[in-house]
Order: structure tokens, then C-alpha cells, then sequence
């Protein structure tokens, strides 16, 4: 999401403020909300606990994702828009089930429901991936990680194992994610340093 330069809009020279790239924030947002309700998934935060997710789910993974998407439209980006916008409002939608208890996954239904609901956004993912293959390792390690991790927990919510290894697939997720966060902001300023992102191209 962040390496997709090719596709944003010169907004500058149309004589409006430039953007700066929204992708670094939406791939930090992401990361965290994803790496701490996986550790929830891989069982090492248990009971009550699990409400930890709920505040960031709402607002970093939520609203500030929602929002980079936002920017990712507004600097051209397609993909970035597409994929920060829809994840944010995953994210809203898991967070605000937690906390107003509108699926019950404490029934055989609400499990299947859950499934459903994780299968629709497995094949959303499948789709991001498939949008990656020409832009570098970076991203395509990070989708195709992350359908792996949505397909395991949709197999696990359809009565085929416990989830925990989607859990630890999400967790190895978010350090990519994280990763590719890191050298966005490491490209997009005066480090001392970058690191690779392996472009396809």
C-alpha cells in the first residue's frame, strides 16, 4: 500500500497541497490491532482480557485506518484506498461486536455466522493479494500472510481446529505489516537508512 507510487496523482502540480503518504499510518494501524487480536486467537491473552481489543479496533484500526484510506483516495491510490478504507472498516465491525455483543459466539449459529462473516473477508483478501503480484515482496508477503491467516480462522470458526494457528499466522502478519510500515516512512524521509521492499518491477 505504500510502495504504489506510480499510481498517485501529481496533485501538486494542479496547483493544490501535496499529500504525504497515508500508507505508513494505515500499515501501523493495521499492525497493532492485528498483532494484539491475534495474540488473542493464539491464546495469550485470555479471559475478560480480550476486551483490550475493543478501543483499538474502534480507533486506531477503525477511524485512523478509515482515514488513511481517505488520503491513499485523495493522493490516487487505488489499492491503498480500497485496502486501508475496507480493513478500517473491518476492524470497526469486529470492535463494535465486541463491545454491543451483536454475534453471540458462544452458540453453534454464532460461530457459523462468525464464519461467514470471516469467509466473505478471506476472499476480499484473496483479491488484495492478486492486486500485489506486480508491486514487491513486501506487500505480497503481507497479503498473502493475511489470507492465510483469514482462511485458517475461517476454518476454525466452521468446527475445524481452534483458530490458534490463524492466531500466530496474524501475529507474523502484523510484523510484516509493521516492516513495510517502517520503510514507507524510512523512503518518505531523511533516514540514515531504508530498508528493501524487494519491487517485483
Amino acid at each position: 500500500m505504500a510502495q504504489y507510487a506510480e499510481e498517485r496523482v501529481p496533485v501538486a502540480s494542479v496547483g493544490v497541497a501535496a499529500v504525504a503518504n497515508p500508507g505508513p499510518l494505515g500499515l501501523s494501524a493495521f499492525a497493532l490491532t492485528t498483532f494484539v487480536l491475534s495474540s488473542v486467537n493464539a491464546g495469550l491473552i485470555a479471559g475478560t482480557e480480550i476486551k483490550i481489543v475493543v478501543g483499538l479496533a474502534l480507533f486506531y484500526g477503525g477511524i485512523a485506518q478509515i482515514l488513511a484510506g481517505m488520503w491513499e483516495f485523495r493522493t490516487g491510490n487505488t489499492f491503498g484506498a480500497t485496502a486501508f478504507t475496507s480493513y478500517g472498516a473491518f476492524w470497526l465491525a469486529v470492535g463494535g461486536s465486541l463491545q454491543f455483543g451483536w454475534l453471540n459466539v458462544a452458540t453453534s449459529a454464532g460461530h457459523a455466522a462468525f464464519g461467514f462473516f470471516l469467509l466473505g473477508w478471506t476472499i476480499f483478501t484473496l483479491m488484495m493479494f492478486l492486486g500485489t503480484l506486480k508491486t514487491n515482496g513486501g506487500l505480497i508477503a503481507l497479503f498473502g500472510l493475511l489470507f492465510l491467516t483469514f482462511l485458517f480462522l475461517t476454518i476454525a470458526e466452521f468446527g475445524g481446529g481452534t483458530g490458534v494457528l490463524g492466531g500466530y499466522l496474524g501475529i507474523v502478519t502484523a510484523l510484516v505489516a509493521w516492516y513495510n510500515a517502517l520503510a514507507g516512512m524510512l523512503s518518505a524521509g531523511r533516514a540514515s537508512f531504508t530498508l528493501p521492499v524487494f519491487p517485483m518491477r
